[in-house]
């Protein structure tokens, strides 16, 4: 019978052993370690002495095992975010002339949400939502539809537009409620 840790099922002891083996960014390798150490029971100060990682990093990482998380020790990305640059900043307004349709996608618009997964696998670079509206407020744009409900009233009236002149004086007494 196989011998189980104190927080990692079988299975996500497995997969962080067979991660250990890939060729991985040390802060990866760390993160693997540490929930492979709290598993094996080792204490947090142990953990630090043995792995030479600060305390908070053991303590993030020992709760995610804990809770059943270990799974994600590569969802949380290492250092600053990348900035976006003049390409990124082009291929978002491009992106926003186009249909998303002309992508595969089966909506006429793009939100904000789709942009930036979009951009991930375009560009690899993930950006948040309100980070997108922000950019492409900053540069004039919107992913809402240009409001021309007004600009639609202002035409129309004018192409068939009727004065009060026009009408006979019995028919705006009639209109009005009134009777002759």
């Amino acid at each position: 019978m196989e011998n189980h840790g104190l927080y990692l099922t079988p299975f996500q002891h497995k997969l962080l052993l067979k991660s250990l083996k890939a060729d991985l960014r040390p802060e990866y390798r760390r993160r693997i370690e540490i929930m492979l150490l709290a598993d094996a029971g080792q204490s947090q100060a142990q953990i630090c002495e043995a792995l030479g990682c600060a305390q908070e990093t053991a303590r993030f990482w020992i709760a995610m095992a804990q809770t059943d998380q270990a799974h994600n020790w590569d969802d949380r990305p290492m250092g600053r975010p990348k900035t976006v640059n003049e390409q990124y900043l082009a291929r978002l307004k491009q992106l926003l002339s186009r249909s998303p349709r002309e992508y595969g996608y089966p909506f006429q618009r793009w939100t904000a949400q789709w942009l930036s997964k979009h951009l991930v696998k375009e560009l690899g670079m993930k950006v948040s939502a309100c980070h997108i509206n922000r950019l492409l407020k900053s540069m004039g744009l919107s992913t809402r539809p240009k409001d021309n409900t007004t600009e639609k009233a202002t035409s129309s009236q004018q192409d068939s537009s009727i004065t009060i002149g026009d009408l006979p004086s019995h028919a705006l007494l009639v209109s009005c409620g009134n009777s002759v």
